[in-house]
């Protein structure tokens, strides 16, 4: 898949590698959407004109030429299942129902909340620690278990979402409290987030750059402040970040630790 079908219609430039077909399905549908306006708008005009009232005239009802009538119904009829099913059901499946494979993806976790976005990164070991409720906090906003081996080198970001180019990157996504909607335009992305559920979306940019993530479903008094970023990095970048997260988050791990043993 790439990006390069020329379609974008007045949106935001494409920068992942299915935002391409969605801008060319869209495209198609603007076409012709615009053609069978054009199309009907002619006709339209054209009975006002040849059928309009005359001195002297006297209207006739027959049942003439009706049949014709399913000609054009049955050209958008067989447009549209053509679009259906040999574009639409094929991407949706490709998609919604198929995830690239982990090991060769970056996977995160994001926990969204009124009115941010929360990203849990698995550090090193690949394995992300356990979150609890009970342990949410202003300084610990999805909770994470400070007691599972697994989460020493865990680190959060809140609101921004790194992450390398050409890559595959898996969110893991759910709600801490009512339903929010993750949405990158550059990306042609969009996934609700229910709470209690955990809900899956994948996407590779394909190029470097900040691109903003929007909260697409009202979600409280604060809807439009839930605005975040993914920045994507060249891979060595990328690295060089990830490297400084992994080192806070674990001298962050070693002081509390010192300081439970004291106290």
């Amino acid at each position: 898949m790439n990006s390069e079908y020329g379609f974008e219609i007045g949106m935001s430039p494409p920068a992942s590698t299915y935002s391409g077909q969605i801008d060319w399905l869209m495209g198609v549908l603007h076409i012709a959407m615009i053609g069978m306006f054009l199309i009907w708008g002619i006709y339209f005009v054209y009975c006002l004109i040849a059928y309009r009232a005359r001195p002297g005239g006297q209207a006739t009802y027959h049942q003439t030429g009706e049949k014709a009538s399913f000609i054009p119904d049955g050209i958008v009829l067989a447009f549209e299942l053509w679009l259906i099913l040999g574009f639409g059901i094929p991407i949706w499946a490709e998609l919604k129902q198929e995830t690239p494979p982990v090991e060769e993806s970056l996977e995160v976790v994001l926990v969204a909340q009124q009115f941010a976005w929360n990203f849990q990164y698995a550090g090193p070991d690949g394995v992300f620690g356990k979150r609890d409720v009970a342990q949410v906090s202003a300084s610990n906003p999805i909770g994470l278990d400070e007691q599972d081996p697994a989460a020493k080198d865990d680190f959060i970001t809140i609101n921004n979402l790194y992450v390398p180019v050409n890559k595959s990157v898996i969110l893991r996504m759910t709600s801490k409290d009512v339903i929010h909607d993750f949405q990158v335009t550059n990306f042609r992305n969009k996934q609700d987030i229910l709470p209690g559920t955990v809900q899956t979306l994948w996407f590779e940019p394909e190029r470097t750059g900040k691109f903003e993530i929007g909260c697409a479903q009202l979600c409280g008094l604060g809807h439009t402040q839930m605005v975040g970023n993914v920045w994507v990095e060249t891979p060595e970048d990328y690295k060089e970040w990830e490297q400084e997260q992994i080192e806070e988050a674990m001298a962050e791990a070693e002081a509390e630790a010192s300081d439970s043993a004291r106290s």
